[in-house]
């Protein structure tokens, strides 16, 4: 059975951003918080590359793209999360996000837990923005109801 493209391309927006943050780690360039904000960009690669071939398959519905695309983003936010849970617990639970988010919104000393939280309500609301936005760039290729 063949996983889906939202699947793949979800999973192609985790494997980029966990490579993306692997990389600044590895740079030690972690503490530069303008940095972090540049994982939009595989979200709109994924999320896009989701619509195309939607498009590619004659899939031309408004709605079922967006149900479509969101869900691409969202599995990707999602694995992105756990991922981040699992490194944090590998490299000294909270202590580890302490020390992210001292470059970051957060105040005070979050726990993992809350520290995943809010980065998912984060990501499902950059979700939403890039849906709407490639949406709205591909508008045009959609059949109207």
């Amino acid at each position: 059975m063949k996983p889906s493209k939202e699947i793949i391309n979800g999973f192609i927006i985790f494997i980029a951003i966990s490579i993306y943050f692997l990389l600044m780690e590895t740079l030690n360039l972690a503490h530069l918080f303008y940095l972090r904000f540049l994982n939009v960009l595989f979200v709109f690669y994924g999320v896009n590359r989701t619509i195309q071939m939607n498009l590619k398959e004659n899939q031309k519905k408004f709605v079922s793209n967006a149900v479509s695309a969101m869900l691409t983003s969202i599995i990707g936010v999602v694995l992105s999360i756990i991922g981040l849970v699992i490194y944090s617990y590998l490299q000294g639970g909270d202590a580890f996000v302490a020390s992210l988010s001292e470059t970051f919104l957060f105040g005070g000393n979050p726990t993992i837990d809350a520290y995943s939280l809010s980065l998912l309500f984060e990501g499902i609301a950059s979700s939403v923005i890039v849906t709407l936005l490639l949406m709205l760039y591909w508008n045009n290729q959609f059949s109207s109801d």
